[in-house]
């Protein structure tokens, strides 16, 4: 490794020279790629404004994403080190919300799902090799387990019965899990007072319907197949006025470019759909919505149980029973691409019950409203420290930027 490739700082050689804060614990925080990146960031918060401890960040070099996690710790201004210089020394803790590689780090690793929990069997990969069984997408498996090792000595879950999902394919690491919430949702409840403030900056005034409509990443996800369901939507719900919030998975956006993704979209915008970057801004829109239309992505999953009607795209995923997405898939009425939309969209808020929405909230947290409390002790358990005297919140989510402004 040459110096080039060393970054100086509270975890190097010089640090006796020039700390300005005595140091007394150091947490890597490992970014696979940038929706962990953003998972990561309702977790940093906890601990990062504590005097004692020293916050870094690296990019581990396994997902063909990692561009996007680069790009989002630029931006954040956070401390970044090398891959390299990360696994030529120990740190007091390492935080996790992505998988691969972290066999490579030297102390004990935390992680966390990056969604909004497992729905799904991983696809196949084509080839000459026999077929083997598929892992379960949702719940870090792939690289959890390496010659004969678990290697979080952590694993967050949201929910009572991931525990049971991870028996099925490593019981070895069902007694370092701890059921910890979900802090995504727990930021969308503490978010709710500030829906009619979410729905001015979105343009949707009082009476005025507002329609998300969301897409996963890949071939058989909403934008793939109908690309123009967006503008659609708008121009069919142009004589109510509704509103039109198009959010797109990060790894879209992260793997086609941004000027790239915003051209495909460009028309879409024109005609009055407000378009969210993969920052941030899902969030507030889902609080604010009335209604959802998407495939399996997390922000369909999360609005679901928010209690918003949701129409749901046809697919042919490998469903995980038991889980959320499952009984969503159980009970959302399905998109007809070739159909009138203002219909469906009416027909799915008929059907949508309050039974429904207990039994979808209920199965994405164990604990709604509790993952800061019990995340943040996790941590100051594993970091042998005392935790702050305050306790820690769930904090609302900023406002929404639309990348551009629709003209109506």
């Amino acid at each position: 490794m040459t110096c080039a490739q060393i970054a100086a700082g509270p975890f190097s050689l010089e640090a006796a020279y020039g700390n300005t804060r005595d140091i007394e614990r150091t947490v890597l925080v490992a970014v696979h790629y940038f929706t962990a990146a953003t998972r990561l960031m309702d977790i940093v918060p906890l601990i990062e404004s504590d005097h004692r401890i020293q916050v870094v960040y690296t990019v581990p070099p396994s997902s063909i994403f990692s561009r996007g996690a680069h790009e989002f710790l630029r931006d954040t201004g956070a401390l970044m080190i090398p891959w390299g210089q990360a696994t030529q020394r120990r740190f007091d803790l390492i935080l996790a919300a992505g998988q691969g590689s972290l066999e490579h780090l030297h102390g004990p690793i935390m992680t966390f799902p990056h969604g909004a929990g497992p729905a799904i069997h991983a696809r196949r990969l084509p080839g000459d090799g026999p077929a083997a069984p598929c892992r379960m997408e949702g719940l870090g498996l792939r690289g959890l387990v390496v010659r004969g090792r678990v290697i979080p000595s952590s694993i967050v879950l949201a929910h009572e019965r991931h525990r049971e999902l991870l028996a099925r394919d490593c019981p070895e690491a069902v007694p370092i899990t701890v059921v910890g919430g979900d802090p995504c949702y727990d930021r969308l409840l503490a978010s709710r007072p500030y829906r009619d403030a979410y729905r001015d900056a979105l343009g949707a005034g009082a009476g005025q319907r507002l329609v998300v409509v969301t897409s996963h990443w890949g071939a058989g996800s909403l934008f793939a197949r109908w690309p123009g369901l967006p503008r659609r939507l708008a121009a069919e719900l142009a004589d109510e006025g509704a509103r039109v919030v198009a959010i797109l998975h990060p790894h879209v956006w992260v793997w086609h470019g941004r000027r790239q993704v915003a051209a495909w979209l460009a028309d879409a915008i024109r005609s009055g759909v407000l378009v969210l970057p993969p920052e941030e801004g899902w969030r507030a829109a889902l609080v604010a919505a009335d209604v959802v239309v998407g495939d399996r992505c997390s922000v369909t999953r999360y609005g679901a149980a928010l209690g918003l009607p949701v129409l749901l795209t046809p697919g042919d995923d490998a469903v995980i029973p038991g889980t959320q997405y499952a009984l969503l898939a159980e009970t959302a009425p399905r998109l007809d691409p070739d159909a009138p939309l203002a219909a469906q969209l009416a027909s799915a808020g008929a059907a949508w019950s309050g039974v429904d929405v207990a039994a979808l909230r209920e199965s994405l947290t164990s604990v709604p409203g509790r993952s800061a409390a019990i995340i943040r002790g996790e941590i100051y358990r594993m970091l042998g420290l005392d935790e702050p005297e305050s306790p820690p919140v769930a904090e609302p989510v900023p406002y929404p930027r639309p990348i551009g402004v629709g003209v109506r």
